[in-house]
């Protein structure tokens, strides 16, 4: 196992996959975990009791804290990425997935009740996908970009979903019992301390002074889990409605694109090791005579365009950038109708705009457009979306106004956020302001737990000059975010501001009053909980 890993500086824990694989593979899963840079004190306080040493499994309670805990240092890192677009891609394919999970009964009543079950992205180059406790699966943007079709994309995240279903995670910390238990304590609290110092040799020395005596056992059962993530996940991919090949067809990419060049690219075949037998199986299970499932005509193009997304936001350099604008160039093949086309259109314009290059920006738009437009609003509505940006980008306020008013983005989560930020920038029009505010209303209404939204609202609500629902908001975000504390500390500020303006009976200031009581006490109840070990 190797466990070197030259991690940038500024940068946490998302950017060194070796030693993360390390962290948490040999005591819960073969996969990388991400935690944050926050310090070693302010960890070992927010951990959660794992309960008895001598326990036999992890409840699943006890392990959705425990999730809970790492999502919240993950959240910290600079890396941990919220685009609406992918975002909204990425969940597109999830939710079949776990629907489909449920309905064969790999997922149960009890996960889905108590379980995150969330997929989220990581602003990485490298090809990676990792399973944390609690249900949250990170998907890297390197593994976005080199996925063909959906069907492949998906079929990873099947793979990942079925290691939460299977508990895996508790399974093995039943075979490893205390050493385990104490494993995952002190291995987490020594990265986090040593990512805090940048000293990676530090955090190596911790954790193979934790995993030493464990390592071949927890080896060997993790090759069994592999196993099980693919027979369990090519049967959930075949439920969803994906292309079951989709999973062969991954193992092939994978395969030969790190035959072609690995240079540490593809961490996700070191934590889930190819072998000629998952490859046969794959294979196998697809049968002499499969019938192919017919992928609906806007799905290859649409995920071109979340194939350049990808791309041309994963690595920030400025040569990648430029590299990828020259993709802006008028040739034979960027001429061509295909969505590989459309990728390379808009990755050339993203680049550009992240480039400042305008005259170059503008040709990829309009060459993006014109191959979305046969496709459909699922295709025209993402490619719209990085015009706007685009627009404003340059300051060009108005016309990013006028293209988001065309219609064809109302309704989508990527318009709405893209329109509040319009709001924030200018402002000047009544009618979206008005508008952005009571859609954010409804919408975090609908999905109270989506933090960005309740920002973005926040934000809208101080430039309409409404202080006390922008607290209230913010509030809102720092819960959603899992930051109790955080969102202790702004509503006690809204209730001073509500008593001092005689606002305590308006309606913002009644609920500021209820959701301060309800956070204080859900606050008490955990570090009660984790100070008695109680498990559920």
């Amino acid at each position: 196992m190797t466990l070197p890993c030259a991690a940038a500086p500024r940068r946490g824990l998302l950017h060194c996959p070796s030693v993360l694989a390390s962290v948490l593979a040999s005591v819960l899963i073969a996969a990388p975990v991400s935690l944050g840079v926050a310090q070693a004190a302010q960890a070992q306080a927010s951990l959660p009791s794992l309960g008895d040493a001598a326990s036999e499994d992890l409840t699943v309670g006890a392990e959705r804290r425990l999730g809970d805990r790492i999502m919240r240092e993950i959240r910290r890192d600079p890396d941990w990425l919220d685009d609406p677009l992918l975002q909204d891609y990425l969940n597109s394919l999830w939710q079949p997935l776990v629907a489909a999970a449920q309905s064969r009964g790999d997922l149960t009543d009890e996960q889905r009740t108590h379980l995150a079950m969330q997929a989220f992205l990581v602003r990485d180059r490298t090809i990676n996908a990792f399973a944390l406790p609690g249900g949250y699966v990170g998907v890297h943007l390197g593994l976005i970009a080199l996925t063909g079709t959906r069907d492949e994309l998906a079929a990873v995240l099947a793979h990942e979903l079925s290691h939460v279903t299977q508990r895996h995670i508790a399974r093995n910390i039943a075979t490893s019992r205390r050493q385990s238990m104490l494993g995952v304590a002190s291995m987490i609290l020594g990265i986090l301390a040593a990512s805090r110092s940048q000293n990676v040799d530090a955090a190596n020395a911790v954790i193979v002074g934790g995993q030493a005596a464990a390592v071949q056992g927890q080896l060997n059962f993790s090759r069994d889990m592999e196993r099980e993530a693919d027979r369990v996940g090519f049967g959930v991919l075949d439920a969803a409605g994906y292309a079951p090949e989709g999973m062969a067809g991954m193992f092939d990419r994978l395969q030969y694109a790190s035959r072609l060049n690995d240079a540490g690219q593809f961490p996700y075949l070191r934590t889930h090791p190819l072998t000629s037998e998952r490859i046969a199986e794959a294979r196998g299970r697809l049968g002499p005579a499969a019938v192919r499932k017919s992928v609906p005509s806007p799905a290859p193009w649409l995920h071109a365009v979340m194939q350049a997304r990808a791309r041309a936001l994963m690595d920030g350099r400025t040569e990648t950038l430029t590299r990828l604008a020259g993709g802006g160039v008028p040739t034979a093949a960027a001429a061509a109708q295909t969505p590989e086309a459309l990728a390379t259109a808009c990755a050339a314009a993203m680049a550009a705009t992240r480039l400042k290059d305008w005259r170059v920006a503008d040709a990829a738009l309009a060459r993006a457009k014109a191959l979305a437009a046969p496709q459909g609003e699922a295709v025209q509505r993402p490619v719209l979306v990085m015009q706007v940006e685009s627009l404003l980008e340059r300051g060009q306020t108005a016309e990013a106004v006028r293209v988001l008013s065309g219609g064809v983005l109302d309704g989508s989560r990527a318009g709405l956020l893209l329109a509040a930020r319009m709001v924030v920038l200018a402002g000047t029009d009544a009618t979206l302001v008005a508008r952005t505010r009571e859609d954010l209303q409804t919408w975090v209404v609908l999905h109270p737990a989506d933090g960005s939204a309740w920002l973005a609202l926040a934000q809208v609500h101080e430039r309409q000059g409404a202080p006390l629902a922008a607290l209230r908001a913010h509030a809102e975000a720092k819960y959603a975010e899992g930051d109790l504390s955080g969102a202790v500390d702004r509503l006690r500020a809204g209730q001073r501001l509500a008593r001092s303006n005689g606002a305590v009976e308006s309606v913002e200031g009644v609920i500021i009053e209820s959701r301060l009581k309800a956070i204080e006490q859900q606050r008490r109840a955990e570090m009660e909980q984790e100070r008695n070990g109680q498990r559920e």
